[in-house]
């Protein structure tokens, strides 16, 4: 059997409404899951779903606002009621800034930046992590990113959250891993999304711009980073806590 196979094991996933979540969601329901989908993006979460059931998956979508704790509560409220467990974690949601010095931005940038990026990410964890004890055991990886790694002008307050994921993740997998519970990250670089869209003006110039920053020559499919995290959650990454798994065609090493 396949280290990849998931068949009986439910997924709960974040962000799933477009690029990485989407991609990931769709890899975990292929490779036999039963998938929730999570997303403040309702519609997306209801066309991924589309193309996952047109597969012959199982998948569930919700709507949901990660920074609420009670949004957070509801959607595994009603993964549990629909598929009676929770084996997986994909805590991806996430929000980016302009790029622009520090000082160029308010208060309220910071705690949008934050909140979205890590408040969830501790919110999604704190939740989770109980229902998990009680059915003896689980995986969750948390996105970070290359911005997690290194240091980026004109990024401070997403590369302070990044950190801050990336941080998070490891004090948390040191927390429960004698409790069968294993907690990574994955740590994409640039990849093709709605966001890169928006941030390239959604022109070949602009995309081209974005793909020059990276050593491989191209920017990641949100395929790429799906695998990534379909491995760290395989019985093959079973030696592997606390690990921020960077997948991001040479970013943080050029």
């Amino acid at each position: 059997m396949s280290g990849k196979d998931f068949t009986g094991k439910v997924a709960f996933v974040t962000g799933a409404g477009n690029g990485i979540g989407r991609a990931t969601a769709v890899a975990f329901a292929k490779a036999g899951a039963n998938v929730a989908l999570a997303d403040i993006d309702i519609l997306g979460c209801q066309d991924a779903a589309k193309e996952i059931q047109q597969d012959g998956g199982k998948c569930l979508s919700i709507g949901c606002d990660v920074t609420k704790e009670t949004d957070i509560r509801d959607a595994l409220d009603e993964t549990l009621k629909t598929f009676g467990s929770l084996d997986i974690a994909f805590n991806n949601a996430g929000a980016y800034q302009k790029i622009a010095p520090l000082a160029d931005f308010g208060e309220e940038d910071w705690h949008r930046i934050m909140d979205v990026n890590v408040t969830s990410t501790f919110l999604c964890m704190r939740n989770q992590i109980p229902i998990m004890l009680e059915r003896g055991g689980g995986c969750i990886v948390n996105t970070s990113s290359g911005a997690g790694v290194i240091a980026n002008k004109g990024g401070a307050i997403y590369g302070a959250a990044k950190h801050a994921v990336l941080g998070l993740t490891r004090s948390a997998a040191l927390d429960y891993a004698t409790k069968n519970i294993r907690i990574n990250a994955v740590c994409p670089g640039v990849v093709i999304s709605n966001l890169t869209r928006t941030i390239s003006g959604d022109t070949l110039e602009g995309l081209a711009a974005l793909a020059a920053m990276e050593p491989i020559g191209r920017l990641g499919q949100p395929e790429e980073i799906a695998s990534a995290v379909l491995w760290l959650c395989s019985k093959d990454a079973g030696f592997t806590i606390g690990h921020g798994l960077v997948v991001d065609g040479g970013y943080t090493i050029g």
